[in-house]
């Protein structure tokens, strides 16, 4: 035994050596990697360029606004009390699926497209008799240049030169664009019935084709509008119940220096009962259907799963499979007690360093500051590109089976505020329409390199924020553990100290951390699109190979998170650069494999029942609340005033959760780094007057140590 134990140790290196002057995280260090933090400097201020450039050069109102046919924007400027942008013929835009698609990239749509107050609410179509225009149309849908009531045009000669609609139909605004609400399309009436189509159901159905999906009376703006109003009466209450989740969590982690060790052999205890039932109800099963002549082969491949479960090889097969993991459980739990019972003490040991240090439970929300800032400043960067450039304007032809309109059709630039469809005689239903941004400029040129830039840069950034926090995190907890004295000799401030650090000295190291991680992430994000993008034409074999590589990134991305992870916390106690940190966590790790193996799926199953438990708890307390379950007597809030109960009930559970979330990520980057700092005194030190061990006694005690010095606790 004692000569593998050389052998595993030479394998992943020497074990850390005892050093006098080590007493806890080095004060005395030095800027590590250099080259890489002038590197994401040089990244960070090309992205502030990038950043500025796109809002010299962007116009963000391309996208926010809805624009009529002349390039004015609907909703601002001179059309402020005309928010919603209506078409004259939706069956020229083709299909629903362009016309959302011209709503998000500039309306190209042929057809005449005015800003109006509100969208047509009934059915209509024009009577072509003689009889003044002003009384065929109706103004607040005609462009503005036209005057009804003084106007020489014929009603006929107004819809060829598609200067008033020749239709309307029920419509509500989505995205401000008025679309048909095809609830209402239903009860189209008879006489309702376009030129060139035979009759009322026709023309529905080709109203139905051009707006394709569009759900049934939806109104965007009505459902917002609804939503801020329960927002605005049930805040208060929602406040309270993020308030609870807050301090359940708190007080779960508070507790677990006493309950711990309870609390996980019920987990543990509990998994071997819920498998010791699956194992019965397998075993019922398969004697209900041991009677039975049904086989796979009598089954054959079918969607409808329940079938297979009347075939009672398949109840054999689940007992044997919870049957062989029942016995694994057993086996590790006999010849493992051991190491969960350290695992259970450094939990323990956790709960009591951060009940010394409660500002570490504060921390996660710099954290989150600073990635709503990466994410904000990434979305606003990416909208402002996907804005670059001037709108292109053309001459189109509404109507382009003319010969005439042929020739000109899309040819000829045109300005949408001073165009005169007089000046084309011959092709009198010309219009100018926007085509796309101008993308000639060298600017304009690289506007797709620059948005991969926007990505990298955005992951790098958040990345590093992350690593930012868990190498902070990671300097103060390593400050508590090498305390010899606790809490008497836990040094002032350890966070604020950790953080001024981490940045004076290992910015690079950082940036590097998160600038591997990023370039896989990044090649994750090209597969996918890839994948999107060629779905349809690829063959088996491609898609295999193609999920192949989607797993094995996806496993090197979680790799690189755990190496990263404690190679931060390496950097926070040794302050060397990331290469050598990275190398000495692994190998320290590596060392002790089957402790990393238990202390990782013991602080796992915690975790999950400690989040499990805050989220679950809190939401159901808000179901009951904000459906009018529970009633709180003198208080004037009413479950019945709410339009959606569910809106106050998924805001509680999402920030229920992202409250857990910060509260036990803080505690598990302390677990991880007081785990690796119990490694390391196990190496250094022996327990005798000039190498005394700095674990707790509780530690000290499982592994049969002791020190000759006195330790106080």
């Amino acid at each position: 035994m004692g000569k593998k134990a050389e052998e595993s140790s030479a394998e992943y290196g020497e074990p850390a050596q005892y050093d006098p002057s080590f007493n806890g995280p080095i004060h005395n260090r030095s800027c590590t990697d250099i080259i890489c933090c002038i590197l994401f400097m040089a990244a960070i201020a090309g992205y502030l360029v990038v950043g500025i450039m796109a809002w010299l050069y962007g116009d963000p109102r391309h996208v926010l606004y809805p624009r009529n046919s002349t390039g004015m924007f609907c909703g601002i400027g001179e059309n402020k009390d005309k928010p919603n942008v209506l078409y004259f013929d939706l069956l020229k835009c083709a299909t629903g699926t362009n016309i959302m698609a011209a709503a998000l990239n500039g309306l190209q749509c042929p057809t005449t497209q005015v800003c109006v107050k509100d969208c047509p609410k009934e059915f209509w179509i024009a009577q072509l008799i003689n009889i003044a225009p002003n009384k065929v149309f109706q103004q607040q849908y005609c462009v503005p240049s036209l005057d009804l009531s003084t106007t020489t045009l014929s009603a006929t000669q107004i819809l060829d030169k598609e200067l008033c609609p020749l239709f309307t139909t029920p419509s509500s605004p989505v995205l401000g664009r008025c679309l048909p609400s095809l609830g209402s399309l239903n009860t189209v009436p008879t006489n309702f019935t376009l030129p060139g189509l035979p009759s009322a159901n026709a023309s529905v159905s080709a109203i139905k084709n051009a707006t394709g999906d569009v759900v049934s009376g939806f109104n965007a703006k009505e459902i917002g509008v609804r939503i801020f109003e329960d927002f605005a009466s049930s805040w208060h209450w929602i406040l309270i119940g993020l308030l609870i989740a807050m301090l359940v969590s708190l007080l779960f982690l508070l507790l677990l220096r006493f309950t711990a060790p309870v609390l996980i052999w019920v987990l543990i205890f509990g998994l071997l009962g819920v498998v010791a039932y699956g194992i019965w109800h397998c075993y019922w099963e398969y004697d209900n259907y041991k009677n039975s002549q049904l086989t796979f082969s009598d089954v054959g491949f079918t969607t409808n799963v329940s079938v297979y479960l009347q075939v009672k090889e398949t109840w054999l097969a689940f007992l044997i499979i919870l049957s062989v993991l029942e016995a694994i459980l057993i086996l590790v739990l006999l010849f493992l007690r051991k190491r969960i019972l350290i695992a259970i003490a450094l939990i323990r040991e956790s709960s009591k360093a951060v009940g010394y240090m409660m500002s570490t439970l504060a921390y996660p929300l710099v954290t989150f500051v600073l990635l709503v800032v990466c994410v904000a400043y990434w979305g606003v960067t990416a909208l402002y590109l996907a804005t670059s450039g001037a709108p292109i304007y053309k001459v189109v032809a509404l109507n382009s089976s003319q010969a005439d309109c042929k020739s000109i059709n899309g040819s000829v630039d045109c300005d949408p505020l001073s165009f005169n469809s007089s000046s084309y005689p011959s092709c009198p239903t010309v219009s100018c329409i926007f085509i796309k941004y101008n993308n000639e400029g060298l600017f304009q040129r690289n506007l797709f390199n620059l948005q991969i830039y926007n990505v990298l840069a955005f992951l790098w950034c958040v990345n590093f924020v992350i690593a930012l926090g868990q190498c902070t995190l990671a300097g103060a907890f390593a400050s508590y553990y090498w305390a010899f004295n606790k809490p008497s000799d836990i040094p002032a401030f350890p966070l604020t100290q950790s953080f001024i650090r981490t940045l004076r000295y290992h910015v690079g190291s950082l940036a590097f951390g998160a600038l591997i991680l990023t370039i896989v992430q990044f090649i994750r994000i090209v597969l996918e699109y890839l994948d999107h993008k060629f779905r349809a034409a690829q063959n088996c074999c491609s898609r295999f190979i193609m999920c192949c590589l989607k797993c094995c990134f996806w496993c090197l991305e979680k790799f690189i998170k755990f190496l990263n992870r404690n190679a931060y916390i390496m950097i926070a106690i040794y302050g060397k650069n990331f290469c050598v940190s990275a190398k000495n966590a692994f190998m320290l790790l590596m060392r002790n494999i089957v402790r990393v193996v238990v202390l990782d799926k013991v602080t796992d199953l915690l975790l999950f029942f400690g989040k499990l438990l805050v989220v679950g708890g809190v939401g159901v307390l808000a179901f009951f609340f904000f459906s009018g379950r529970i009633r709180m007597p003198g208080d004037p809030f009413q479950a019945e005033q709410l339009n959606y109960y569910w809106v106050p009930i998924i805001t509680v559970v999402v920030g229920a959760y992202l409250i857990a979330q910060g509260f036990f990520s803080v505690y598990n980057m302390c677990v991880d780094t007081l785990f690796l700092c119990f490694l390391e005194d196990l190496e250094r030190n022996d327990g005798s007057m000039q190498k005394p061990y700095y674990m707790s006694k509780n530690l000290m005690k499982i592994l049969n140590k002791k020190n000759k010095v006195a330790k106080k606790e």
